[in-house]
């Protein structure tokens, strides 16, 4: 046993010294889904959890989950060529929080983890021009790692480029007997093994035993030669190429990696992680990750014990003997929680039914102050360089005044500079964009009986 344990830790430091040798870039595919309900208010179903702006950087600044792991993985592999898989509803904030040089594969439906894989590794081969002989590295877009994390993802890569294994997962090395994951129980203790099984999520006492056992926490990570995964992808999909699933995507069943591949895998391995790792999948764990104790404008008397608020609205929040609790106020609700029963918001949150207050764009962001029967106002602020789309409303009409910043508009084909305070009206049917020289801010009020998102028509301006 100690000398099998010997053979693969050697075979894993000689693997990713020969590998580190020619300097390989990182191939990493990070998942991107699900709408972050239990972090409402902050997020919503086109902001989720991932880009909640929570993380205090050095210039003071605040970033969000997707950009810590973006900034993570270029300070280890600065040549790292990273794709997102993703939903349509998440690219404009992907574009406004980490810019366009990105890659990202665009599922065009929820269908789960296998088929997203599919596509995105379907988008390397055929769009990106990535070869089947190299390694892909996937992982979830927001966990909660230090340095260490990535360049374990590295040598995952390393691995799985020259190891027999077709799959080398990342097993966590858990730290509590867990009932949030799954586990996985490797052959021996050695830094990387063979895998002897697969655990679904346990009860706590299960669980326990399961980490008698050796067991790792199954976090979603993993790695493979390009080549492997679009095979299996086509053994399970009938489809010829990346432009070809896209197109057929609707119809997939809806499965996960897990049960449609690793779990019918027989030539698979674990590399060991005893790193530091969260999921912040709910109030309680994100609390624990944030610097201070507030963030916006927030006042705690001294009875205040173990008190976390996150504040976007621009009105203070007083805090008077809470305890272990957690305020958060957006332009969707406020939330005041015990911090355990945080964990259970989400069926609450399904029951709420409103209009989207807060969204991210790849143009910059929006956020709706009023809404009357008739009438919408809105603050848009629009990134320096950047513009929207050309397009008109057939059933509204639009006034904006410029607060903020010099820009351009081009209202039917009439192109104007403006600048704070200028007014400029659309009327329904008539076709305008705005273009922001600098940073811009503008109030936007839209005038109508039918107010929708879905009353846009795109046009084309040359």
């Amino acid at each position: 046993m100690l000398e099998n344990q010997y053979n693969k830790d050697t075979y894993m430091n000689n693997v990713c010294f020969n590998r580190m040798k020619t300097e390989v870039p990182m191939n990493i595919v990070l998942l991107s889904g699900g709408s972050g309900k239990r972090l409402w208010p902050l997020s919503n179903d086109t902001r989720s959890k991932q880009f909640i702006k929570i993380f205090k950087t050095e210039d003071g600044s605040y970033e969000s989950m997707v950009q810590r792991v973006y900034r993570q993985i270029f300070s280890v592999d600065a040549s790292a060529t990273v794709t997102i898989a993703t939903s349509k509803s998440q690219v404009s904030a992907i574009h406004n929080q980490i810019g366009t040089d990105v890659g990202i594969s665009v599922e065009p439906c929820r269908r789960d983890t296998f088929p997203a894989i599919a596509l995105a590794a379907a988008y390397l081969h055929d769009v990106q021009r990535v070869s089947e002989e190299e390694s892909v590295v996937v992982c979830p877009v927001d966990p909660y790692v230090e340095q260490d994390y990535f360049e374990s993802l590295k040598k995952l890569g390393e691995l799985a480029a020259a190891s027999d294994a077709n799959l080398v997962l990342m097993g966590i090395e858990p730290t509590y007997p867990s009932a949030k994951y799954g586990y996985i129980i490797p052959e021996d203790g050695g830094n990387v093994s063979r895998v002897a099984m697969f655990k679904e999520k346990p009860d706590e006492d299960t669980a326990r035993t399961y980490m008698e056992k050796g067991a790792l926490w199954n976090g979603g990570v993993f790695a493979f030669r390009l080549g492997y995964v679009l095979k299996r992808a086509h053994e399970l999909i009938d489809f010829r190429d990346y432009k070809n699933l896209r197109e057929k995507y609707d119809t997939l069943t809806k499965i996960s990696f897990d049960y449609a591949v690793v779990e019918h895998e027989p030539q698979i391995e674990v590399m060991r992680f005893g790193g530091m790792w969260k999921d912040m999948g709910t109030w309680n764990t994100l609390t624990e990750a944030m610097e201070s104790p507030s963030i916006g404008k927030a006042i705690m008397n001294d009875a205040c014990d173990n008190v976390h608020v996150v504040n976007e609205l621009d009105v203070p929040v007083l805090c008077m003997g809470l305890k272990d609790v957690v305020v958060s106020a957006s332009p969707e609700g406020i939330l005041v929680s015990d911090k355990t029963q945080s964990s259970y918001i989400k069926p609450f949150v399904d029951e709420i039914d409103q209009q989207i207050m807060f969204a991210e764009k790849s143009w910059g962001s929006f956020r709706v102050i009023d809404i009357e029967d008739g009438s919408m106002t809105i603050k848009v602020t629009l990134n320096a360089g950047h513009k929207m789309n050309y397009h008109s409303h057939e059933r509204r009409d639009e006034v904006w005044t410029v607060i903020e910043g010099k820009g351009r508009t081009i209202i039917d084909g009439v192109e104007k500079e403006v600048t704070a305070g200028d007014v400029v009206t659309m009327k329904a049917g008539t076709p305008h964009t705005i273009i922001a020289d600098t940073a811009l801010q503008v109030i936007e009020v839209q005038i109508g009986k039918e107010i929708s998102v879905s009353d846009k028509r795109k046009h084309i301006y040359s």
